[in-house]
């Protein structure tokens, strides 16, 4: 059923939670682990010279190195196989590809509790990766 759940984390605690929660029912049904990162890197919106993006997206790579190193501290001694990923782009494109690439059976997703006004405008990447994909996504509070 659940042979393999993708997770993605961003270092915020729903998403830590999300990841257990994944590990939890990973044991149960033998499932396959990918943890992913997915980092927004600055982009032309606003005018800084290159240099400058390049060094802030360095350092958000670097920052998503390390959620995936805490993650793969959480993960510890499950069972089954883990794989980690980084990807780039828009989270919740990126998150809805990456399942349908890596063939997922299920999304465990943390929620970032955006609520009433700023979440009606924004939108937030669980309710976009719940509405577009292919798959059954849990969102975990």
């Amino acid at each position: 059923m659940f042979k393999k759940i993708l997770v993605p984390v961003d270092g915020s605690e729903t998403s830590w939670r999300a990841l257990n929660n994944a590990l939890e029912i990973g044991r149960k049904f033998n499932s396959e682990i990918v943890v992913v990162n997915v980092i927004q890197p600055y982009n032309n919106a606003v005018p800084l010279d290159h240099s400058t993006i390049s060094r802030g997206n360095s350092e958000l790579e670097r920052i998503g190195d390390k959620v995936l190193e805490y993650a793969k501290n959480i993960v510890g001694d499950y069972p089954h196989e883990v794989s980690y990923d980084m990807e780039v782009g828009h989270p919740s494109e990126r998150i809805i590809a990456l399942a349908k690439k890596v063939q997922a059976d299920a999304i465990v997703i943390g929620s970032r509790g955006l609520s009433g006004i700023a979440e009606f405008f924004l939108g937030s990447v669980s309710s976009k990766v719940s509405q577009y994909a292919a798959v059954p996504v849990l969102i975990v509070k």
